[in-house]
């Protein structure tokens, strides 16, 4: 791991620093798209990966991210109902224009629209979690407690 150059990863590093989280925002040598090739990367559990799900919510056109737990399913029905909405597949290039992100680099803020966002509740039984940082090959730590106010979102049940 190396501190990060990419522009969308020290984007994210400027937002979390805004927000008050002390983190650093870190970059691979080649991109981690799986929960498993980051926890390998990183040294970690699968579990502790943050991982971010989207989906397009068929009503509003809004995109719908859940960030889960790297070792959960998640129950699109759950979602769905958390969300008030039937849920569709979000493509590439529906999460890329609605996200500001590639696949596999999702952060969970920063986004160039706004998104309807759900975080797994089992992430709070970490000390540590890693998420996305905008691309991806790049990822930051932080205490899953501070997600709800970097996020505007509540905990919620969505495993499968």
């Amino acid at each position: 791991m190396k501190p990060a150059e990419h522009p969308s990863a020290l984007r994210i590093g400027r937002l979390l620093n805004e927000a008050g989280v002390d983190t650093q925002v870190v970059e691979f040598e080649r991109p981690t798209r799986t929960s498993a090739e980051a926890a390998a990367a990183i040294g970690c559990s699968i579990a502790e990966i943050a991982k971010s799900i989207v989906f397009r919510g068929e009503s509003s056109g809004l995109a719908v991210i859940v960030v889960a737990s790297g070792d959960n399913r998640v129950s699109e029905a759950k979602v769905s109902e958390a969300v008030g909405e039937a849920l569709a597949r979000a493509g590439a290039d529906f999460v890329r224009s609605a996200t500001g992100y590639a696949i596999g680099g999702v952060a969970p803020l920063g986004h160039a629209q706004p998104v309807k966002l759900l975080l797994d509740e089992d992430l709070q039984r970490f000390e540590t979690v890693w998420a996305a940082a905008g691309t991806p090959f790049s990822v930051f730590p932080l205490r899953p407690e501070l997600l709800p106010a970097l996020t505007g979102a509540d905990w919620a049940d969505i495993r499968v």
